[in-house]
């Protein structure tokens, strides 16, 4: 068994935390691999060569939901299991708070935790002569524009033309992405476990265009209807390319899901009564009664 910790030499409560995880799985006889030794400190990213991911049994992000995005796009494929440690603002993915660091992954490493299937997008944006940037999304596919201008986006499913749409942006979320970029736009809150799609309209230029939730096993194409310049397409908030006036963006449900620990004393809707204040009361508690 080998633990995997990603985080950045920058956040020094992460090194701390990290430090005092490695004394303790040590302790219990488990290796583990600190991967920010190859960290940029000028950037957020962090390169790693392949033999860094090559032994790890599970990763432990150390940091907000953004970092553990990235250390998703590392080892979803590999079917690597993430566990994450708040040390962001939000915490939708990252659900375990640091006081409860150990006990929590010691719990992962007896089998005591909900290990989660988390539905990822295989996204490919497909050049006019035949050329394809390849891309995995735990939570979205942002089409919008560098600057807040209309564009015409045309959107078929399964070949079947959806609508053409005069919006500032289209958002295509999976469930985990649905509290994410999708939310704030006015889209709905979908169930983690659910195996379904959703496309956002960002500031559509008509009130007919809502929010449209479609099945896992569809295909999503998306294209310029008008030329339009510096539009970007954007995965998991990383800008990949610019869409040019003759390719297009297809998506669909990636083979392998992401594989995240919950948990086992926290459900789904505690997260989005604490996160979202649900429930009347700040952070979600419950209102004193009588009022």
């Amino acid at each position: 068994m080998r633990v995997g910790l990603l985080l950045k030499r920058s956040q020094p409560e992460a090194v701390d935390i990290a430090r005092d995880l490695q004394a303790r799985l040590a302790a219990r006889g488990v290796d583990s691999h600190v991967l920010a030794d190859r960290l940029d400190p000028t950037a957020d990213g962090v390169t790693l060569d392949e033999d860094d991911l090559e032994h790890v049994d599970l990763l432990v992000v150390l940091g907000g939901d953004g970092t553990l995005l990235h250390g998703a796009a590392l080892v979803a494929d590999r079917g690597i299991p993430i566990l994450g440690v708040n040390l962001g603002n939000v915490g939708f993915l990252t659900s375990c708070p640091p006081e409860r660091a150990w006990p929590t992954l010691e719990a992962a490493l007896d089998g005591r935790l909900v290990l989660e299937e988390r539905m990822r997008l295989r996204v490919e944006l497909v050049r006019e002569g035949g050329t394809r940037i390849v891309g995995q999304a735990c939570n979205d596919v942002v089409v919008s524009q560098s600057i807040a201008r209309l564009m015409n986006l045309e959107a078929r499913l399964d070949g079947n033309l959806v609508s053409h749409y005069r919006v500032d942006g289209l958002i295509l979320a999976t469930p985990t992405g649905s509290t994410a970029y999708s939310l704030a736009a006015g889209g709905p809150i979908l169930t983690p476990d659910l195996r379904v799609l959703v496309l956002t309209p960002i500031c559509p230029h008509t009130l007919a265009h809502r929010p449209l939730v479609v099945p896992a096993s569809s295909h999503l194409s998306l294209r310029l209807a008008v030329p339009a310049a510096n539009v970007l397409v954007t995965i998991d908030g990383q800008t990949i390319a610019t869409l040019g006036e003759r390719d297009h963006v297809e998506v669909w449900a990636a083979e392998r899901p992401l594989k995240l620990y919950r948990p086992a004393e926290t459900s789904y809707f505690d997260i989005l009564r604490e996160k979202l204040a649900w429930g009347g009361g700040p952070h979600g508690r419950k209102p004193p009664s009588g009022s």
